[in-house]
């Protein structure tokens, strides 16, 4: 028995409403089905897999459980000095960016103070330039024979060791480097202040300082601790900085004796590697779950009709406290980099910096006669542009499937998708590499030694950087556009393509500039992920300085700050047409 085909004589209006009326309810188990599962599976496929890849390989090796060989490593002398050496230069660190930190994002956010962008910028702008530039820019500060020192008088005398190298030196430059991110979580805290808890203050005769001692101090007291704990957090799992400034002096934190066991025995290293690795998880997981715990018990969100305006009112001593941070920006941004390029425009270590030893050879080297260094360049281009187009792409469906589809698995997806980028960069790494080190099934080959298993591993760490203002844009869009579109037959993917997808394209924008941004210059993935042909900025930058080659090393950092400065420039250029609160500087 045939069937007859539809005749061409029905009328066309009538044509379209079979059609709308078969498509419909072919449409609803898969559009309300496939997007979240897909979006589920990416999510466990990035944020989840190589994690349990990682404590299979340290609990399980060979799939059988036995954990003694991972706690023998976690409990060794090495170990446990690396650990208590983390805890040191993460604790102090994380109380000095609190202070430093604090200080700032108060001073900005309370007072009269005239230039607070220019100032909020500088200080993102000191923390967007990579870790491992800082170390290096403050070690060029430091140095014997330093160009800026001496032309103070202040240089220590030629011979004489770098007074920044071990714990001192790395507490200090994670303590600076790490005030933003404490600046940052107080600005948000202090958007959620009402306005009406000063003006009450006022009324009853408190004077500023009062008002902030006693009344904005206790209401941030949730965000101020996890502030400080994600300080702390950052500080475990910190790479460049220690490396730079510890491993010259044999002071080893938890990622840098991973990078040294690594180093030392290649792959036969692994199982120690992901032990350790562990070890790093789960002392960054409990600083991670006592923010969270500290969060929670400050309350839940307020309606506020007005937020937090600038009431103190300094007067005279306006023009002091502006001069005291723009002071305290030099010291730990200017000097530094002035430093470092003094070091990339003289023509050999020691001499001293004028019209006629200046030089550009050393930046000429780099970008255009060295072949490591311009291969590195086109590689952090291309990681990091690739991973921020991606991401971009991903962002849409990501935000659409999470604001409109998910429900209540909502929160659990969103644990997943941040897992890589709330654990150290390091424990990815190795999870990374056990994950990849071998064939892939049905595939047959492995992405270890590969371009691809860092890609992954930027787009498993930076998605939820990605989301973020996808997300925030998506939250505040109605959903009449969609309903009238699937009352009109469109499909899923005509909806994300055609009115989801120009909808949020701005805000995907920013989050993949932001993304490369911070790729650009990363270290603590891809110290461990390159091999010969893949090495990125950060990678060629530590490869300089630990062969001595001090000039060339500041040229490269001093070109890559030079990229993300103009990057940010460009961001801070479109501020006007995005999303308020998306740019961190824009206060």
């Amino acid at each position: 028995m045939t069937l007859a085909a539809p005749s061409s004589d029905l009328p066309q209006p009538r044509l379209r409403q079979a059609g709308l009326r078969l498509a419909l309810p072919r449409l609803r188990s898969p559009e309300g089905l496939a997007l979240p599962v897909a979006v589920a599976l990416v999510a466990i496929l990035l944020g989840a897999l190589p994690f349990l890849r990682l404590a299979l390989a340290a609990f399980a090796p060979g799939g059988v459980f036995a954990p003694g060989a991972a706690l023998d490593v976690m409990t060794g002398r090495s170990a446990v000095n690396a650990t208590l050496h983390s805890f040191e230069t993460a604790g102090f660190s994380a109380l000095g960016a609190l202070l430093v930190g604090g200080g700032f994002a108060l001073l900005l956010a309370v007072t009269d103070l005239r230039g607070k962008r220019p100032l909020a910028f500088g200080l993102v702008f000191s923390m967007m330039i990579a870790p491992q530039v800082a170390a290096l820019a403050f070690l060029s500060l430091f140095a014997p024979n330093s160009p800026v020192l001496a032309l103070v008088g202040l240089s220590p005398a030629p011979g004489t060791p770098n007074p920044l190298l071990g714990r001192g030196g790395i507490i200090l430059v994670m303590a600076l480097h790490h005030a933003p991110l404490v600046a940052i979580t107080l600005w948000t805290g202090l958007r959620s202040v009402p306005h009406s808890l000063v003006e009450a203050a006022q009324m009853e005769g408190a004077a500023p300082q009062t008002i902030v001692a006693r009344i904005l101090l206790p209401v941030l007291r949730p965000h101020i601790v996890a502030a400080a704990l994600l300080a702390f957090v950052a500080g475990i799992g910190n790479f460049g900085i220690p490396a730079l400034l510890g491993l010259p002096v044999n002071y080893l934190t938890l990622p840098t004796l991973i990078y040294r066991r690594l180093s030392s025995f290649g792959p036969e290293g692994l199982p120690d590697a992901a032990a350790l690795s562990i070890l790093v998880a789960v002392v960054a997981g409990l600083g991670i779950l006592a923010g969270m715990l500290a969060m929670r018990q400050g309350g839940g969100k307020v309606e506020i009709e007005r937020p937090l305006q600038p009431f103190w009112q300094l007067g005279r001593a306006r023009p002091f406290v502006a001069g005291g941070l723009w002071l305290l920006l030099a010291l730990k941004l200017g000097l530094p980099l002035l430093a470092l390029l003094g070091e990339a425009l003289t023509p050999a270590l020691g001499v001293a910096l004028s019209w006629q030893s200046l030089t550009f050879d050393k930046f000429a080297e780099v970008l255009l006669r060295q072949d490591v260094t311009m291969r590195a360049f086109r590689n952090s281009f291309l990681f990091a542009g690739t991973a921020a187009l991606l991401l971009a792409l991903l962002s849409i469906a990501f935000a659409y499937a999470l604001e409109r589809r998910m429900g209540r698995f909502r929160r659990a997806v969103e644990l997943v998708i941040e897992l890589p980028y709330a654990l150290p960069g390091v424990v990815l790494a190795i999870a990374c590499i056990l994950l990849f080190l071998k064939p892939l099934p049905l595939l047959g080959f492995s992405l270890y030694a590969t371009p691809f298993i860092i890609l992954f591993a930027y787009l498993a760490r930076f998605l939820p950087l990605a989301l973020k203002a996808p997300v925030a844009a998506m939250a505040q869009i109605e959903a009449h556009h969609e309903e009238a579109a699937k009352l009109d037959g469109v499909t899923l993917w005509q909806m994300l393509r055609f009115i989801v997808a120009p909808i949020l394209a701005p805000a995907a924008a920013v989050s993949a500039l932001m993304v490369f941004l911070v790729a650009f210059n990363e270290l603590t993935v891809s110290a461990l992920l390159w091999s010969s042909g893949t090495e990125t900025l950060g990678v060629v930058l530590f490869s300089l300085k630990e062969a001595g080659l001090a000039g060339e090393a500041a040229a490269v950092a001093i070109s890559a700050s030079a990229v993300i400065l103009l990057t940010m420039l460009g961001l801070d250029l479109a501020g006007r047409r995005l999303p308020a609160q998306i740019l961190p500087w824009r206060i």
